[in-house]
């Protein structure tokens, strides 16, 4: 992947049609099968909004109503607060009419301090050596082209057909350029379904997820907790924490979702 265009910054370009509404393309290799991925989605929407505000984004709530295809999109903005400290918009992306992600965008200005306390789970800060590239496992995942992925193999059971805790640790940066603070929200929706280590495989769509942004990412790799709190039927969740290579907490995901029984 050599041209500029296929860049993650290219793949969420927007452009203001001057009435509180933007136009963009989704990117094929933003896709996961025939859908666009939903933390590319969130990426691209709140790119909107920080350029229709002038803001930093702070926290990202979307409801995932129907996935959209590859191809032109619409965002339309609807201010509902406008303050001081922060400003909150609705961004509703919608494709050939119909409303496909409908979020409520939280923004304002990222802290410039490093935090006062943080508890972070303890992870190496690269991949280790027996990490899987899950380029070469597309049976589970796409975006091999445009983001490089490790799975520590330790908290995959599913690989080796073995079943175990829905919990993962995985370490993530783009191919193309470095991490950006949108690009946290990529990551923050960027793992396997936490479900394939109870034994489900197949599609699990996220219904609605939340997102907090917490700091602007140092370039490498970025380090990602993924746990799971309950599974109940088809119903679980997911959560996601982010953090960068000198050690900051950059995104923080929660998501419900639909598993395969």
């Amino acid at each position: 992947m050599t041209e500029v265009q296929d860049s993650f910054s290219a793949a969420t370009s927007v452009r203001s049609l001057g009435d509180g509404s933007y136009v963009a393309n989704l990117h094929p290799d933003w896709a996961v099968g025939d859908n666009p991925h939903g933390g590319y989605l969130l990426a691209l929407i709140t790119r909107a909004v920080c350029d229709g505000t002038g803001l930093e984004p702070l926290s990202i709530s979307a409801q995932h109503l129907r996935p959209p295809r590859v191809g032109p999109v619409m965002i339309r903005l609807q201010a509902l607060k406008t303050g001081k400290t922060v400003t909150v918009v609705r961004a509703v992306l919608e494709q050939r009419g119909q409303v496909c992600v409908d979020a409520t965008v939280t923004a304002g200005r990222m802290p410039a301090a490093e935090p006062e306390w943080s508890d972070l789970p303890s992870m190496p800060v690269n991949p280790p050596p027996d990490a899987i590239d899950l380029s070469q496992s597309t049976r589970f995942f796409d975006l091999a082209e445009v983001c490089d992925m490790r799975l520590d193999p330790h908290t995959a059971e599913f690989l080796t057909g073995g079943t175990g805790e829905p919990r993962y640790r995985m370490w993530v940066k783009p191919r193309d350029g470095h991490p950006d603070l949108l690009f946290g929200l990529v990551a923050g929706d960027l793992t396997v379904p936490v479900t394939l280590n109870l034994g489900r495989f197949g599609w699990a769509p996220t219904v609605q997820l939340t997102a907090y942004l917490r700091a602007h990412p140092a370039n490498g790799w970025l380090r990602m907790l993924v746990d799971c709190r309950a599974v109940h039927g088809q119903w679980f969740d997911e959560d996601v924490q982010v953090i960068d290579s000198v050690g900051r907490l950059i995104c923080q995901a929660r998501q419900l979702a639909l598993s395969p029984s």
